[in-house]
């Protein structure tokens, strides 16, 4: 299934012990749908407080019902926060994490003193003014293969921090030159790889570091008085999952929830 959801009341898409999680609230809806348990496995495990409008997740059912019909089902039975945009039926062998070829994220950022309502839970605010230009320049040293550890999480030294990124763009909204979105593609993401990378770009954005400061922070080399921040999660939305033969079945065919109006 395609899924679409704002993640801001949840922590995150993985199950989790006590809080409201995406991956318990659709095993919640299939289980009551189908009648009998399911697990559900995701192709990213978002942050609390993120969003998406193209996860994919894959299940097993010995449910006689058609694929059709989960879409309407499945969001009766799911809160308003999250919806099923398509349903598919796939060979037992795929699995929506590892065959996965390449995600896609948008970060969407208000640039601009005063926040907006309708804007709160979906984009980061920044006040102070941004030159795009010095984070488009500065986003390139993002691209091709690269060595992401010290811009995520803590990651044990055995596991690898190597990814391949196909694109990460800066640009303003066509219609509202305040809000500025960073488009991100690669074969796979680090947690917080992006949140932490885009706060980097932002300080280069606001003049406070010089454009080489991303490809020096990747090598290492960050100035001891810089500590790279996280940006919040609500800025950041999984726009759509790539499977090479699948990719018919799984673009989303959902209104951008990141979308300004």
């Amino acid at each position: 299934m395609v899924v679409a959801y704002d993640g801001t009341d949840y922590t995150g898409f993985q199950s989790q012990v006590g809080v409201p999680t995406i991956q318990d609230e659709l095993e919640t809806a299939i289980a009551r749908l189908t009648g009998t348990p399911s697990r559900v496995r995701g192709a990213s495990r978002t942050d609390a407080g993120a969003h998406a409008c193209g996860q994919v997740v894959d299940f097993a059912t010995e449910s006689a019902l058609d694929s059709s019909v989960f879409v309407p089902a499945m969001n009766y039975h799911l809160p308003e926060a999250i919806r099923v945009t398509s349903a598919f039926d796939v060979p037992p062998e795929f699995h929506s994490r590892y065959d996965a070829a390449h995600r896609e994220y948008r970060y969407s950022i208000l640039n601009r003193e005063v926040a907006s309502p309708l804007l709160r839970r979906t984009h980061h605010l920044e006040t102070a003014p941004l030159e795009l230009a010095d984070i488009e320049k500065a986003a390139t040293s993002l691209l091709g293969i690269r060595d992401f550890r010290r811009v995520s999480a803590s990651y044990p030294a055995d596991h690898s921090t190597v990814r391949r990124v196909l694109r990460w763009e800066a640009n303003r909204h066509p219609g509202i030159p305040d809000v500025i979105t960073i488009e991100c593609t690669a074969n796979g993401f680090l947690r917080h790889q992006i949140r932490r990378a885009n706060a980097v770009l932002i300080e280069i954005g606001k003049g406070k570091l010089p454009i080489h400061a991303m490809a020096e922070t990747l090598a290492g080399r960050t100035p001891s008085q810089h500590r790279i921040r996280t940006l919040p999660a609500k800025g950041l939305c999984l726009k759509s999952v790539h499977y090479p033969g699948y990719d018919h079945l799984f673009d989303p065919k959902v209104e951008d929830k990141h979308e300004t109006h």
